[in-house]
Formats: structure tokens, sequence, C-alpha cells
């Protein structure tokens, strides 16, 4: 397609909108921060031809002349990511740009290409660019979430609002710091901890064994996070979501300390924080989806 007929088209993808005339990426009609050049010209090439494989050499083309002397790797790996934040995608799992390694990219989300005028182009219809987008049970544009995939309590990185990666280091740390004081304190004083497991009335070996084994795996697991949260490690988010289901467990299991305590601190004391414990890996995976990049 030529340039004036992409200047005069709309595409609409999921809550998002790019204006092929003026470069704008609007989400729910709200303007975004503007994208860099290399960034929208690549953005532009994946929605005309959504799921097809864009290689890297027809990028390299499009963006860069032959004659041009420059780190195309480095270049396109930071429009790429550009992309991906602006959208709140991640390459682990994409909803809409997807790398297929030393091939290309591939837009995956259906795709709607319309004229400024409400009309789409040719036909005075909105059409899809993939006309599956539109079929029963495929899903559309514009309900992303209702039919093109099952509904979810979590929240996703672009429902999110986008924070400083400072802050959220600085609080993804001091969790990590909190937990590993968790776990340093119930093995330094694991005679204490047998006595008071041993008041509850229930046997104190499957508790105190679980304490010790919950807490010898999580040392190793907070000093990893912290760790990248400390040296600003671009894959965190990603591997966090991997290790997830694992965190939401183990956390689940110490957020059920305060109850041995219940007797001295009280029953409701006990309760809240309990449930302030078992909030706290939501928290965790929220923050990173705000303000660590992908990698």
């Amino acid at each position: 397609m030529d340039e004036a007929q992409r200047d005069t088209r709309i595409f609409r993808f999921g809550i998002f909108e790019l204006d092929g005339s003026s470069g704008e990426l609007r989400r729910e009609g709200k303007e975004l921060p503007r994208l860099r050049d290399q960034a929208l010209q690549i953005l532009l090439t994946l929605l005309e031809r959504p799921r097809t494989i864009v290689t890297r050499e027809e990028l390299h083309r499009r963006l860069w002349p032959s004659d041009t002397f420059v780190d195309f790797d480095h270049g396109l790996n930071t429009a790429i990511n550009q992309l991906r934040n602006a959208l709140g995608d991640s390459a682990a799992n994409p909803r809409f740009i997807q790398t297929l390694p030393r091939r290309g990219y591939r837009f995956i989300a259906p795709v709607e290409i319309a004229a400024h005028a409400g009309a789409a182009l040719d036909s005075g219809v909105g059409v899809p660019a993939n006309p599956s987008a539109s079929l029963p049970g495929t899903g559309s544009a514009d309900e992303p979430t209702a039919q093109a995939a099952p509904a979810s309590i979590l929240s996703s990185a672009q429902e999110l609002p986008r924070v400083s990666s400072g802050i959220v280091r600085i609080l993804f740390s001091l969790i990590q710091v909190m937990y590993l004081g968790f776990y340093v304190a119930s093995l330094a004083r694991l005679s204490e901890v047998e006595i008071i497991l041993a008041r509850t009335g229930n046997p104190a070996l499957p508790l105190l064994v679980t304490l010790i084994v919950t807490a010898a795996v999580g040392i190793p697991i907070r000093l990893y996070l912290l760790s990248g949260a400390a040296f600003n490690y671009r894959g965190l988010s990603t591997k966090f979501q991997k290790l997830f289901p694992f965190i939401l467990l183990l956390d689940g299991l110490w957020a059920l300390a305060p109850f041995l305590i219940a007797p001295q601190i009280g029953m409701g004391l006990a309760l809240a924080a309990t449930a302030a414990l078992l909030y706290l890996p939501f928290a965790q995976r929220s923050l990173l989806l705000m303000g660590m990049a992908e990698a």
C-alpha cells in the first residue's frame, strides 16, 4: 500500500488506536506519549499485515536503507521494547507483538482498519484486517477479553498505571527484605517456634518441617528477586510471572503465621495480618507489571 493511502487510515486493536496520518497512538481515546519514528514504522508495518511474519530483513530495508550505518540489532530491539512498553505487552506472554527468534515479528491480535471519517477503506464499513476477527467465537478488535481470551481476575499490564521504575524497585525490594527477615528470624529461633507450635495442639513436627523447608527455599528466591530489582534486571518481570504460582503458594503458607501468635496479639490482629500477607504476592506482581521494563 502506498504512503498516501496509509496516511488516511486508522488502525484499531484491543483498546488501542493508531492514527496513520498523525502517528498518534491512543489508549481508550487518550493519546499516549509519542512513539519514536522507528517504533512507529515497525508498528505500522505489523498492523498492515496482522498474523503474518514480518522478517527482520524486511524491517531493516524499510527502516534503515542499505547505505545507512547503524547498529541494526540494537535499534530494532530498542524500538520493539518501546512498543511493548507503550502497549503493556510482554515478550514472554505476548498479546500483540510476538517474537519469532532469528526470524522476525508477528502482530497476533485482531486489527480493524478504517478511514478517518469512520468508514472503512473502499467499502464504507469497518473491515477487520483479518477476516476471522469478525467470525463468531473468534473475538473482535473491540472485545479482546470477552471472546478472544477467558476473563481473568489478575490485572494485565495495560490495565495498570505506569509507575517510575525507581519507586517500583524500592517497594519490591522492601517486600523481599521483609520476607527474608521472616525466614531468618524463624530459623534462628527454631526452639521458640517449636514451643509455639506445640501450644497450638497440633503435631509440631510436620509444621516445623514445613517451616524449615519453605524458609530454606524462600531465602534464595528472595535473594534472586532482591538482586534483580537492585540491578534493574530487565527480564525480572517475565521471570516473576513464571514463578508466580509457586510464590503464591509459598507466600500463602507464610501468611498463616500470624495465627501461631494469635493468643498474644489477638485473633482480630492475626486475621488482619494474614489478609495483608495474602495480598502481597499479587502486589509484587502488579508492581513489576507497572514499572519494570521487559528485555
